[in-house]
Protein backbone atom coordinates (compact mmCIF):
# COMPACT_ATOMS: atom_id res chain seq x y z
CA UNK A 1 0.00 0.00 0.00
CA UNK A 2 2.79 2.67 0.84
CA UNK A 3 4.25 1.74 -2.39
CA UNK A 4 1.12 2.54 -3.95
CA UNK A 5 0.93 5.95 -2.69
CA UNK A 6 4.43 6.92 -3.01
CA UNK A 7 4.15 5.73 -6.87
CA UNK A 8 0.92 7.92 -7.56
CA UNK A 9 2.13 10.64 -5.99
CA UNK A 10 5.39 10.80 -8.62
CA UNK A 11 3.15 9.81 -11.03
CA UNK A 12 0.99 12.97 -10.67
CA UNK A 13 4.03 15.17 -10.15
CA UNK A 14 5.53 14.07 -13.00
CA UNK A 15 1.93 14.68 -14.98
CA UNK A 16 1.67 18.08 -13.76
CA UNK A 17 5.88 19.09 -14.31
CA UNK A 18 4.91 18.10 -17.95
CA UNK A 19 1.15 20.38 -18.24
CA UNK A 20 3.07 23.37 -16.49
CA UNK A 21 5.73 22.98 -19.38
CA UNK A 22 3.36 22.33 -22.05
CA UNK A 23 1.30 25.32 -20.74
CA UNK A 24 4.29 28.07 -20.53
CA UNK A 25 5.37 26.83 -23.84
CA UNK A 26 1.45 27.49 -25.11
CA UNK A 27 0.74 24.08 -26.44
CA UNK A 28 -2.89 24.04 -26.57
CA UNK A 29 -5.12 21.61 -24.67
CA UNK A 30 -4.01 18.49 -26.81
CA UNK A 31 -0.31 19.06 -26.44
CA UNK A 32 -0.53 19.83 -22.61
CA UNK A 33 -2.02 15.86 -22.17
CA UNK A 34 0.34 14.32 -24.63
CA UNK A 35 3.50 16.34 -22.82
CA UNK A 36 2.06 15.14 -19.20
CA UNK A 37 1.07 11.75 -20.43
CA UNK A 38 4.91 11.51 -21.95
CA UNK A 39 6.22 12.80 -18.95
CA UNK A 40 4.39 10.37 -16.85
CA UNK A 41 5.04 7.45 -18.40
CA UNK A 42 7.94 7.86 -21.22
CA UNK A 43 10.50 6.60 -19.47
CA UNK A 44 9.08 3.54 -18.40
CA UNK A 45 8.03 2.55 -21.79
CA UNK A 46 11.60 2.71 -23.09
CA UNK A 47 12.48 1.08 -20.24
CA UNK A 48 10.10 -1.94 -21.08
CA UNK A 49 11.30 -1.84 -24.34
CA UNK A 50 15.22 -2.14 -23.25
CA UNK A 51 14.76 -5.20 -20.71
CA UNK A 52 12.29 -7.19 -22.77
CA UNK A 53 9.10 -6.20 -21.79
CA UNK A 54 6.06 -5.24 -23.37
CA UNK A 55 5.55 -1.62 -24.08
CA UNK A 56 1.69 -2.48 -23.63
CA UNK A 57 2.30 -3.49 -20.37
CA UNK A 58 1.48 0.61 -19.57
CA UNK A 59 -2.29 0.12 -20.61
CA UNK A 60 -3.06 -2.41 -18.11
CA UNK A 61 -1.74 0.56 -15.27
CA UNK A 62 -5.30 1.81 -15.43
CA UNK A 63 -5.49 3.25 -11.75
CA UNK A 64 -1.91 5.27 -12.88
CA UNK A 65 -3.52 6.71 -16.19
CA UNK A 66 -6.15 8.01 -14.40
CA UNK A 67 -3.80 9.52 -11.84
CA UNK A 68 -2.12 11.64 -14.78
CA UNK A 69 -5.45 12.24 -16.37
CA UNK A 70 -6.82 14.34 -13.39
CA UNK A 71 -3.74 15.69 -12.45
CA UNK A 72 -2.93 16.97 -16.04
CA UNK A 73 -7.01 18.38 -16.22
CA UNK A 74 -6.36 19.74 -12.45
CA UNK A 75 -3.18 21.64 -13.87
CA UNK A 76 -5.24 23.23 -17.17
CA UNK A 77 -7.69 24.76 -14.79
CA UNK A 78 -5.51 26.29 -12.32
CA UNK A 79 -4.40 30.01 -13.09
CA UNK A 80 -0.90 30.12 -14.13
CA UNK A 81 -0.02 32.69 -11.23
CA UNK A 82 -0.21 29.99 -9.19
CA UNK A 83 2.89 27.93 -11.24
CA UNK A 84 5.61 29.31 -8.88
CA UNK A 85 3.57 28.61 -5.99
CA UNK A 86 3.31 25.08 -6.74
CA UNK A 87 7.10 24.83 -8.06
CA UNK A 88 8.10 24.21 -4.12
CA UNK A 89 5.91 21.96 -3.42
CA UNK A 90 6.48 19.66 -6.61
CA UNK A 91 10.10 19.50 -6.26
CA UNK A 92 9.11 17.37 -2.76
CA UNK A 93 6.72 15.43 -4.69
CA UNK A 94 9.44 14.96 -7.41
CA UNK A 95 11.56 13.80 -5.42
CA UNK A 96 9.41 11.08 -4.48
CA UNK A 97 8.51 10.17 -7.68
CA UNK A 98 12.03 9.72 -9.24
CA UNK A 99 12.79 7.30 -5.99
CA UNK A 100 9.93 5.44 -6.12
CA UNK A 101 10.49 5.46 -9.99
CA UNK A 102 14.09 4.47 -10.04
CA UNK A 103 13.25 1.45 -7.33
CA UNK A 104 10.38 0.09 -9.67
CA UNK A 105 12.40 0.42 -12.53
CA UNK A 106 15.66 -1.27 -11.09
CA UNK A 107 13.22 -4.21 -9.65
CA UNK A 108 12.06 -4.74 -13.28
CA UNK A 109 15.02 -5.39 -14.36
CA UNK A 110 16.27 -7.43 -11.53
CA UNK A 111 13.25 -9.66 -11.90
CA UNK A 112 14.47 -10.01 -15.76
CA UNK A 113 17.44 -11.23 -14.34
CA UNK A 114 19.93 -8.52 -15.92
CA UNK A 115 23.32 -7.56 -14.90
CA UNK A 116 24.10 -4.71 -12.85
CA UNK A 117 24.76 -2.30 -15.64
CA UNK A 118 21.06 -2.97 -17.25
CA UNK A 119 19.56 -2.57 -13.37
CA UNK A 120 21.23 0.73 -13.25
CA UNK A 121 20.12 1.61 -16.95
CA UNK A 122 16.80 0.48 -16.11
CA UNK A 123 16.47 2.89 -13.29
CA UNK A 124 17.84 5.63 -14.80
CA UNK A 125 14.97 5.47 -17.72
CA UNK A 126 12.61 4.95 -15.27
CA UNK A 127 13.24 7.69 -13.16
CA UNK A 128 14.42 10.46 -15.74
CA UNK A 129 13.10 9.47 -19.20
CA UNK A 130 10.14 11.35 -18.98
CA UNK A 131 11.48 14.43 -18.18
CA UNK A 132 14.38 13.86 -20.93
CA UNK A 133 11.55 13.39 -23.23
CA UNK A 134 9.47 16.34 -22.02
CA UNK A 135 12.23 18.76 -22.73
CA UNK A 136 13.18 17.61 -25.89
CA UNK A 137 9.69 17.94 -27.27
CA UNK A 138 9.32 21.06 -25.78
CA UNK A 139 12.28 22.11 -28.02
CA UNK A 140 14.49 22.64 -24.83
CA UNK A 141 17.91 21.14 -24.11
CA UNK A 142 17.21 18.34 -21.03
CA UNK A 143 17.64 20.19 -17.93
CA UNK A 144 18.16 16.95 -16.42
CA UNK A 145 21.18 16.56 -18.04
CA UNK A 146 23.18 20.10 -17.97
CA UNK A 147 21.87 21.66 -14.44
CA UNK A 148 21.18 18.86 -12.19
CA UNK A 149 22.76 15.61 -10.37
CA UNK A 150 19.12 14.13 -11.16
CA UNK A 151 20.32 11.28 -12.94
CA UNK A 152 22.83 10.42 -10.43
CA UNK A 153 20.22 9.59 -7.65
CA UNK A 154 18.07 7.50 -9.72
CA UNK A 155 21.71 5.72 -10.73
CA UNK A 156 22.53 5.26 -7.11
CA UNK A 157 19.24 3.16 -6.35
CA UNK A 158 20.12 0.57 -9.38
CA UNK A 159 23.41 0.66 -7.82
CA UNK A 160 22.31 -0.39 -4.52
CA UNK A 161 19.35 -2.44 -5.48
CA UNK A 162 21.92 -4.22 -8.16
CA UNK A 163 24.23 -5.19 -5.50
CA UNK A 164 22.16 -6.21 -3.57
CA UNK A 165 19.15 -8.55 -5.48
CA UNK A 166 17.45 -9.88 -2.77
CA UNK A 167 16.74 -6.52 -1.42
CA UNK A 168 14.23 -6.37 1.90
CA UNK A 169 10.89 -4.24 1.23
CA UNK A 170 12.68 -2.59 4.53
CA UNK A 171 16.28 -2.15 2.65
CA UNK A 172 14.11 -0.93 -0.07
CA UNK A 173 12.29 1.62 2.18
CA UNK A 174 16.14 2.89 3.30
CA UNK A 175 17.24 3.22 -0.26
CA UNK A 176 13.65 5.10 -0.97
CA UNK A 177 14.16 7.64 2.02
CA UNK A 178 18.15 8.00 0.89
CA UNK A 179 17.27 9.28 -2.50
CA UNK A 180 14.53 11.37 -1.65
CA UNK A 181 16.76 12.96 0.62
CA UNK A 182 19.67 13.38 -1.70
CA UNK A 183 17.46 14.73 -4.25
CA UNK A 184 16.07 17.84 -1.57
CA UNK A 185 19.60 18.66 -0.66
CA UNK A 186 21.16 18.88 -4.24
CA UNK A 187 18.24 21.31 -5.24
CA UNK A 188 18.72 23.06 -1.07
CA UNK A 189 22.19 23.61 -2.30
CA UNK A 190 22.21 24.43 -5.72
CA UNK A 191 24.74 20.57 -6.58
CA UNK A 192 25.81 20.00 -10.01
CA UNK A 193 28.70 17.95 -11.73
CA UNK A 194 31.31 19.54 -13.08
CA UNK A 195 31.27 20.17 -16.78
CA UNK A 196 34.16 18.46 -17.49
CA UNK A 197 37.08 16.91 -14.92
CA UNK A 198 40.60 18.64 -17.05
CA UNK A 199 40.26 22.36 -17.57
CA UNK A 200 42.77 23.74 -20.16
Amino acid sequence: MIWDIFNYIGIAAFAVSGAMMAIEEQYDIFGVYVLGFITTFGGGVIRNLLIGLPASMLWKQNIAIYTALIAITFTIFTPTLWFHKWKRWLIFFDAIGLSAFSIQGALFAVNQHLPIHAIMVASILTGIGGGLIRDLLAGKKPILLREDVYAVWSMLSGLIIGMHKNITNIELFFVFILVVTMRLISVQYQLKLPLKLIKH
